[in-house]
């Protein structure tokens, strides 16, 4: 039997904090019915079917990219490079990627991919589909545990770290609420230099 492995990322759209992926191998017959898109989920949802994917996945991984990096290489090539950094901290690895979006991570373009753990070339097959957190559950699966590590950082780390500026409401996206405290308080070292926003 074939292993899928689903891909996607969250925080694109940030002002604040990492670009995060996750990478998940899960058997089709254990995805259960309800799961979709992290964005058309309660947090409560999201929660619940993030403690069920953690008990019931073949393979789960995150990828992290810095708001450093998201500065230094732009959003799109930190987005692809969190996703490189999911796949290649997966325990299993894969017979087929399905990645959500346009493009391929330029370390998976490769068909042979080495298997650090064996040291053996493995063979994989990688597909890139715009939507595909909406149109392949294996993916929704991926963008539920990538939106929930990044908002529990964003909540019990960065929320504490950094007073006032409410992380805790917004996760470090562009809301009303979050551009008027960076107006207030200037940026942290967390906040991504090279995005502008409309006050």
């Amino acid at each position: 039997m074939k292993l899928i492995c689903g891909i996607d990322e969250v925080g694109r759209g940030c002002l604040a904090g990492p670009v995060i992926s996750a990478a998940i191998i899960i058997d089709k017959k254990l995805i259960p019915s309800g799961i979709k898109d992290s964005k058309l989920l309660t947090p409560d949802k999201r929660e619940y079917f993030f403690d069920y994917l953690m008990k019931n996945a073949t393979s789960v991984s995150i990828g992290t990219a810095s708001n450093v990096e998201i500065d230094e290489i732009n959003i799109l090539n930190a987005a692809l490079l969190s996703m490189e950094r999911a796949f290649n901290n997966l325990t299993v690895k894969p017979d087929v990627v399905i990645i959500d979006g346009p493009y391929i991570p330029k370390g998976l373009k490769n068909m042979n991919a080495m298997d650090t753990a064996s040291s053996r070339n493995t063979s994989f097959k990688a597909l890139s589909v715009i939507k595909a957190d909406i149109k392949v559950k294996l993916v929704s699966c991926a963008s539920i545990a990538a939106k929930v590590v990044r908002d529990r950082i964003m909540i019990e780390y960065y929320d504490k770290k950094y007073h006032g500026y409410g992380f805790k409401n917004h996760k470090g996206y562009a809301t009303k609420e979050h551009k008027e405290n960076i107006i207030k308080l200037g940026l942290t070292d967390i906040h991504r230099k090279t995005f502008k926003f409309d006050r």
